[in-house]
């Protein structure tokens, strides 16, 4: 097997292995939300109020926070499938990580340093410093 099939088939296997990591939270969390095992930050029965209103209004209205601030209400289980949902969000970065060490293990520098870049970059993106477009 030639390096880059081995690396390939790493961040693969990462990616893979990630991605179903997330999907068994996003069950276990939808199902928590279900059950109202943890009290929903906006009520059930008061979504119908707020189904037809423009994105902007409905978090006025419902008091919803934005950017990472869903960070602090994981406590709400309609806030706790964000974690899952961050989780697969970073997925690339994680299969990454490992092609990254892969990389530097096996001497070439420049593909570990554009390795590390690219995370860099993926990392400034979802962490909402530099806000860009219309939204």
């Amino acid at each position: 097997m030639n390096p880059a099939d081995d690396t390939q088939l790493s961040y693969a296997r990462t990616l893979d292995w990630a991605a179903k990591l997330g999907f068994l939270l996003l069950l276990a969390t939808f199902a928590i939300y279900l059950t109202g095992l943890l009290s929903p930050h906006v009520p059930l029965e008061d979504l119908p109020r707020y189904w037809s209103l423009p994105a902007s209004h409905y978090l006025k209205a419902a008091q919803v926070p934005t950017g990472w601030a869903w960070l602090w209400e994981l406590h709400h289980g309609d806030f706790l499938n964000f974690g899952p949902i961050a989780i697969l969000a970073a997925v690339a970065i994680w299969g990454y990580l490992g092609v990254g060490y892969k990389f530097f293990r096996q001497g070439e520098m420049v593909m570990g340093i554009i390795v590390i870049l690219e995370i860099m970059v993926l990392t400034l993106a979802a962490s909402g410093i530099f806000q860009m477009g219309g939204h």
